[in-house]
């Protein structure tokens, strides 16, 4: 089989591109990929260290005000379809594949005029304006939240999950705790706003530090590498210690095998991050980031805290005390964290990759 995938703009949209090519090699150890990405999106830094045949175009987003950038924005479409026809024609695909962002835009709707089978995926619980574009003219579409199938034609829409719960849920970890030199037998709480951090999440973390201090769980702050600087400045401004069991640091590259050590989890509510927590069937904190189309966060963080599977705090309600209130309504009461994990598994669809497999299955043999 040979898979053209196409997705960029940020990791959103790229991890399950790239958790898909993985087993489908583990299904088909002969396929084929090619990944087609932007020039302007993180794609450029991560598909090439795969290994995995990578192609670039120029696209860019649409102001949402009346603007001149706009015509160069359907120029560039124009010219990445044109392009995107080209390479189609050279790889010859047997399914065209479509995770999000401006680009897969451009490389799906090619594949649609030369009548190649295309299939998108929607990770959020809100469609994007890219796939909501697309659908019409799609083969199948496949979604992670049930909420999104309102934004598709039903007849052609299939609940799979997103294929990085898959990856993360057969991952192995030997990590430990005191390497950062913490112990593996406490609770962990873990605060995680992003690989560069979040501003309102670390202020909170800031607040809370006192209490923190005082508390008879770990806590690790990931402040991210641009923001830890001045995380640190401002404690010792305000004249506040980190305890031995409260560390924080700049990054962590080996996210999803640090997450099955931690106890609770505090982080944004996009896509992937609930993939994988939902995959280990982690406790989680969620602060959805107001600064997202549709305001899709907060709707995939209702997603969980509905099923009973997470707690929310609105970025305007975030601080150090709601912080700390919730992390110890989950850290110290058992059953409260032990129900929580259970809905956390029982929203978590392990088998995604598997699903998504079968649905470009279903698409290539008809």
């Amino acid at each position: 089989m040979k898979v053209m995938l196409s997705g960029g703009g940020t990791g959103g949209h790229i991890y399950p591109a790239l958790a898909l090519a993985d087993i489908i090699k583990e299904k088909e150890a002969d396929a084929e990929f090619l990944y087609v990405g932007s020039f302007r999106g993180v794609e450029k830094n991560i598909v090439p260290k795969t290994g995995m045949p990578f192609k670039q175009l120029h696209v860019q987003g649409f102001s949402r005000s009346l603007s001149l950038t706009n015509f160069k924005t359907v120029y560039l479409f124009l010219k990445a379809v044109s392009e995107a026809k080209k390479m189609i024609q050279a790889f010859e695909p047997d399914v065209v594949v479509g995770t999000g962002g401006y680009v897969s835009g451009a490389v799906l709707y090619a594949a649609e005029q030369l009548h190649i089978p295309t299939v998108i995926h929607e990770q959020n619980s809100v469609a994007g304006v890219t796939n909501k574009f697309l659908a019409k003219k799609a083969t199948k579409i496949g979604i992670a939240f049930p909420d999104a199938k309102s934004f598709f034609p039903a007849d052609k829409t299939e609940l799979i999950g997103n294929p990085r719960a898959q990856e993360v849920a057969k991952m192995s970890s030997d990590f430990s705790w005191e390497s950062y030199g913490l112990s593996d037998d406490k609770k962990t709480l873990l605060i995680f706003g992003g690989s560069q951090g979040a501003p309102a999440i670390n202020f909170a973390a800031l607040e809370a530090v006192p209490a923190f201090n005082d508390r008879d769980y770990q806590v690790v702050l990931v402040a991210g590498p641009k923001r830890i600087d001045n995380f640190m400045r401002l404690l010792q401004e305000q004249g506040k210690t980190l305890s031995d069991h409260v560390k924080v640091l700049p990054y962590i590259d080996n996210m999803p095998a640090v997450m099955q050590k931690a106890s609770v989890l505090v982080s944004r509510a996009g896509a992937t991050s609930i993939a994988e927590l939902t995959a280990l069937g982690l406790p989680s904190i969620l602060v959805p980031s107001p600064f997202v189309t549709g305001d899709h966060q907060t709707k995939n963080a209702k997603s969980l805290v509905d099923a009973g599977a997470a707690l929310a705090i609105t970025e305007p309600e975030l601080n150090g005390e709601s912080l700390v209130k919730a992390a110890d309504a989950l850290l110290l009461n058992d059953d409260q964290a032990k129900a929580m994990e259970g809905q956390s598994k029982k929203v978590g669809i392990t088998d995604a990759g598997d699903r998504f497999y079968d649905l470009i299955k279903s698409v290539v043999q008809n």
